[in-house]
């Protein structure tokens, strides 16, 4: 029996899978196979991109990982005592199939009370960035991955499971093409890194001009987009400050890093908005997954004082533009009434971050966080608004 019964349909906008070992190498053309390699050091197994050693995921084998929902009380009250991420997640746990296969998933939703769920990969998000000066490699590695979802998981499973294909985007028109084959095989939802594309001129945004072919065909499809927490590459921008460079450590205390954290995200807005990418395409669904809402309200500040300032900048007034286009699944630690206030009660959604730590371990107990709202827009948040975002 699922831990709780919900009065109405609870739809899951965060849920993990853990990739097996052959994620990215099982389809990765031959001219590309040593690009993704695992080496042992010390007796543990590493991942390597192009032959640097990534810390960035400690296990990415992921044979054991920590216990859902282990830095729950972390988030939500802090760390007073000062304690290290493995006191705060505890021992780890042996993988079960659940984490691994869409079958034994579904079976745990059951339990659960989770009736449909976003399926967001987890080592995937360290990819683009350790490869953002090869375009061509990018997109290969991307697509070996996509085959690999394909196959185990399927982008739409019994329609309750939408595993999300990754769409990167240097090369406009290869990004058209993942998103065609994606879509021939059922993608629902795409997962997009909130950070500049990087093709052969450098980085740009992906809301400028020279990405509305992939736009529009979004816009057509009707496939929401879901801007996922990812390596953004902003560490860079904190390396300066610090005058030294180095890997970004999602799991390591670095105080100064973390002020910026979710500057990716605001900026990736700003740019839909800014760029006109929005105006050009007012039927896009989009939405910030794992990103957290504390850049929602400044970002919303801002743009009504640059509004003000040089209308003549927008085709619309912004504000309204993000209130109905953006949104935005917060995190558990985070003020959904207050979220709800400032964006709108029908651009909040629920996402537990299953299995991961710093998620949920019991994602329907996220309706208790709900409790100065109403049962209307209860179920709005808990699966409502997800549902008619992706007309299901």
């Amino acid at each position: 029996m699922p831990t709780r019964e919900l009065p109405y349909p609870v739809f899951d906008a965060d849920n993990h899978l853990y990739e097996t070992e052959d994620a990215f190498t099982r389809y990765l053309p031959k001219e590309y196979r040593r690009a993704i390699e695992y080496v042992q050091v010390r007796g543990r197994t590493k991942i390597a991109i192009r032959g640097r050693i990534s810390e960035y995921i400690p296990n990415p084998t992921f044979e054991v990982v920590a216990r859902p929902g282990a830095q729950e009380e972390y988030f939500r009250n802090g760390n007073p005592e000062g304690k290290s991420y493995r006191e705060l997640v505890g021992d780890p746990i042996r993988s079960i199939p659940a984490f691994r296969e869409p079958g034994p998933r579904l079976e745990l939703m059951n339990e659960q009370g989770v009736q449909r769920t976003l399926m967001f990969p987890t080592l995937a998000s360290l990819l683009e960035e350790r490869m953002r000066d090869d375009p061509e490699l990018t997109h290969a590695v991307v697509h070996a991955l996509n085959r690999w979802m394909d196959e185990v998981w399927s982008f739409n499973y019994k329609d309750r499971i939408f595993t999300t294909p990754v769409i990167t985007l240097p090369i406009v028109e290869k990004a058209v093409e993942e998103l065609e084959w994606a879509l021939e095989r059922g993608a629902r939802a795409v997962l997009i890194r909130p950070a500049p594309a990087y093709g052969f001129r450098g980085p740009r945004s992906f809301a400028l001009p020279e990405f509305d072919p992939f736009w529009k065909r979004v816009q057509d499809s009707g496939v929401l987009v879901a801007f996922h927490s990812s390596d953004s590459g902003y560490e860079r921008y904190s390396g300066d400050w610090e005058g030294a460079q180095r890997e970004y450590l999602p799991f390591e205390p670095q105080p100064f890093r973390h002020i910026g954290q979710w500057r990716a995200i605001e900026d990736a807005m700003a740019s839909l908005i800014c760029h006109g990418c929005l105006s050009r395409f007012p039927d896009l669904k989009i939405a910030t997954i794992e990103t957290g809402s504390s850049w929602v309200g400044p970002l919303i500040e801002k743009l009504a004082d640059i509004h003000k300032k040089m209308p003549q900048g927008f085709q619309e007034h912004p504000v309204e533009q993000m209130r109905r286009l953006i949104h935005v699944s917060p995190f558990i630690e985070d003020d959904m009434s207050a979220l709800a206030d400032v964006l709108g009660i029908d651009r909040v959604l629920f996402g537990s971050d299953f299995p991961h730590p710093e998620g949920k371990a019991d994602p329907v107990t996220y309706v208790d966080d709900l409790a100065a709202l109403s049962e209307p827009d209860k179920a709005k948040i808990m699966g409502g608004n997800l549902s008619r975002l992706m007309s299901v």
